[in-house]
């Protein structure tokens, strides 16, 4: 079956954040109660799953929308710094340009990812930007989104930078590229066995050229 719908995750998977949510969130640290991050400890974080991640902090699921919203305002006072990933724009045009319908979901702000989309000249490659605040429900946004476009599960792929993604998108059956330049570690993303594992956007044309060719 042919992929009629490329889902893109944002923040580390189409913009490197990394640094910039690491101060907002330290920043924060003493509002919601959690210990902040030091840079030498992010290798090791890297390595640990999302669900292990949140455990980690302390936070409760109940503070975890609350903090969520009041990074995604931070992140807008600094979005100027927020730079895309390298090579992924050229990515993006190749597979658009090969007739690929290309979106994003993700837990940040519509009006944040439009400006970095705006600022780097791609606002134009993507169909829709759809932003929900959840950690652990990307599945029902996904099934949510498949249902509403009359898509069929094996239409749809996407594309992220976390376990969370890799979770998401095997409970609900799609198939996964996992990405190793975001959050998650490589060795953390191969132990939840996504479809592809990738370390340059690239690749990417590979991915859908492989499926393409199997669906013929």
């Amino acid at each position: 079956m042919t992929i009629k719908v490329i889902i893109f995750d944002f923040d580390g998977t189409l913009a490197d954040t990394l640094d910039v949510l690491v101060r907002i969130t330290n920043r924060l640290a003493i509002e919601f109660g959690y210990k902040p991050t030091a840079r030498e400890e992010l290798d090791r974080i890297r390595n640990m799953s999302s669900r292990e991640i949140v455990a980690r902090s302390g936070v409760s699921l109940f503070k975890i929308p609350f903090l969520l919203n009041r990074v995604k305002e931070d992140l807008r006072e600094e979005i100027q710094h927020v730079h895309i990933v390298p090579g992924i724009k050229e990515a993006l045009i190749q597979l658009k340009h090969e007739g690929h319908n290309l979106g994003i979901l993700t837990s940040n702000s519509e009006e944040n990812v439009r400006s970095v989309l705006k600022q780097n000249d791609m606002h134009e490659l993507f169909s829709f930007v759809y932003s929900e605040t959840t950690l652990f429900s990307k599945h029902r946004i996904l099934k949510k989104f498949i249902n509403k476009n009359h898509l069929k599960t094996e239409e749809v792929i996407y594309v992220g930078d976390e376990t969370r993604d890799i979770e998401a998108s095997k409970r609900i059956r799609i198939k996964v590229v996992a990405v190793s330049w975001g959050f998650n570690s490589r060795e953390a993303l191969a132990h939840y066995n996504p479809d592809f594992l990738i370390q340059h956007p690239s690749e990417l044309i590979e991915v859908m050229s492989n499926l393409e060719k199997i669906s013929v």
